[in-house]
């Protein structure tokens, strides 16, 4: 992120709390391992705004694992060029909805200033990291948790710069929707879109991911530097380019909403009161947009997965000091204290000891759910990222040749056979080759076009096996959509996705 200049400082008005998630047990509070904002004091001052939120009903619990849920809860992947404001933005929306106190926020104003950097004191909320806010950009992916009167979020702040697409990958393969962030300045929104940014990568790549419900956060309207002013013409300018290029890039136009606002003064974030913005802009707010994303079907019927983004050695709870706890997102069935898991592809075997969501202790969770697990009889030495939960009676396949399915991006080099990649799938990324060269589709029909191409130019779908260095934990695409996706990258360049078809060599 970059320092911009504006007319005036926006004044920190106290936020409003709400309620707190459901779920919860007896057990004692417990830390958050991602980063939150929340801070430990309770403002009890006015709120900015109106804001009200409806509790989430409570959800019953049968015995054994017949578990019925309302499923609100929605995964954001936050992406966009970098400087566009993505880290303001959600800092910002986060202190209004009440998730940041006044105290926290307060401090993050004064530690900004101290540095020079007095724009940057909202993205503190989500970059939290020394390394983060001294260089003034997102690295890692920044998580939190806000609610709306519809929905529970979990925010998944994707870094933006170019040299961290790997870190956006592992976010955006955990997310249900996206806000897609622009900075609409003179110049930035070109050079983040027309000019080899990330505006066109990151739509491409949550597209490729799964992701079908896009919220277009038309940023920086009201900056001086830009001599905007909320010009309705640059706005749908904008739009107008962005929709043509997200049509194509496979969105549909019913799932994708622009909103103009402004995430550093907060403007029509939740709730509009500019009088130029007024002037021709009737729509709504970002929280409304947000709320009016559809959450999908979670497939809570099928076998428990949980690719872990993270590990750490020590409980969540008290006395939980020689267990391992595992954070991720649950892709598919249920999951409760007390359940057997296993961990693939290593095999070992543990029990459930405590289960954390939204930093609060809960006693079960559910596919779509962003949960830290703490585990007994797990070493922490043995658990990596990209491994595995699942139910020991229904193990996930473990593979190092498997087929895929692909499209290619607009790439400058074709792709050959034997060409070193990097395969993205979850969080892991694993080195391999493209062992071979299958065939060549149409793209709207899916027949077969030519038979062992010599190589795969940009823009088409294909058919390739890939071989990998080591085998990871994969699913038919037909099987598990979260577990069936995969990214492809030669270099720096994100190259090609697809989903898997077929286990060529799957390893016991």
């Amino acid at each position: 992120m970059k320092s911009i200049s504006i007319a005036t400082t926006p004044t920190l008005n106290p936020p409003t709390a709400h309620a707190s998630p459901s779920r919860t047990s007896n057990s004692p509070s417990i830390r958050a391992r991602s980063p939150s904002p929340a801070g430990s004091a309770t403002s009890s001052q006015a709120p900015v705004s109106n804001v009200s939120i409806k509790p989430a009903p409570q959800p019953s619990v049968a015995k054994g694992k017949r578990i019925n849920v309302v499923q609100d809860s929605l995964n954001l992947v936050v992406v966009g060029h970098v400087d566009a404001g993505k880290s303001t933005l959600m800092g910002h929306l986060l202190y209004l909805l009440g998730e940041v106190n006044e105290r926290t926020m307060k401090k993050y104003e004064r530690d900004a200033e101290k540095m020079k950097k007095g724009s940057f004191c909202f993205a503190w909320v989500l970059d939290e990291t020394e390394e983060e806010r001294s260089r003034g950009v997102t690295i890692d992916v920044g998580m939190s948790y806000f609610e709306t009167q519809l929905h529970r979020f979990t925010i998944l702040d994707a870094p933006g710069h170019r040299d961290f697409v790997p870190n956006m990958i592992s976010g955006a393969s955990q997310a249900d929707v996206a806000l897609l962030v622009i900075d609409s300045g003179t110049g930035e929104f070109e050079v983040g879109f027309e000019l080899g940014g990330q505006t066109r990568e990151h739509a491409l790549l949550v597209r490729s991911l799964g992701v079908g419900q896009l919220v277009v956060a038309v940023n920086k309207l009201d900056t001086v530097e830009c001599n905007m002013h909320w010009s309705e013409s640059r706005f749908y300018e904008i739009k107008e380019k962005l929709t043509f290029f997200l049509l194509g890039a496979g969105f549909k136009k019913d799932k994708l909403t622009f909103v103009p606002c402004s995430g550093f003064t907060g403007e029509n974030m939740i709730e509009c009161k500019s009088q130029e913005l007024l002037a021709w802009y009737e729509g709504p707010t970002l929280r409304e947009c947000l709320d009016a994303l559809q959450p999908p079907v979670r497939p809570l019927e099928k076998p428990f997965r949980l690719p872990v983004t993270d590990y750490f050695k020590g409980g969540s709870t008290a006395g939980g000091g020689g267990s391992l706890s595992v954070s991720g997102r649950i892709e598919a069935g249920t999951l409760q204290i007390g359940d057997a898991v296993t961990v693939m592809p290593l095999g070992e075997h543990g029990v459930v000891k405590a289960i954390e969501s939204n930093n609060e202790a809960i006693k079960w969770a559910v596919a779509g759910d962003n949960v830290v697990i703490t585990l007994n009889g797990i070493d922490v030495q043995q658990i990596s990222i990209g491994n595995v939960l699942c139910a020991p009676q229904s193990l996930v396949p473990v593979a190092d040749v498997f087929q895929v399915k692909i499209v290619t991006f607009d790439i400058a080099i074709p792709l050959t056979l034997g060409v070193p990649i990097v395969l993205h799938h979850q969080s892991a990324s694993t080195p391999g080759i493209i062992s071979k060269l299958v065939s060549i589709l149409n793209r709207a029909s899916g027949e077969v076009i030519k038979k062992n191409p010599r190589a795969l130019p940009k823009n088409v779908t294909a058919i390739v096996d890939i071989k990998l260095d080591k085998p990871i934990c994969v699913e038919l695409a037909k099987e598990s959509r979260e577990l069936g996706r995969v990214m492809i990258r030669s270099g720096s360049t994100v190259v090609a996705a697809g989903i898997v078809t077929e286990i060529v060599n799957r390893v016991k």
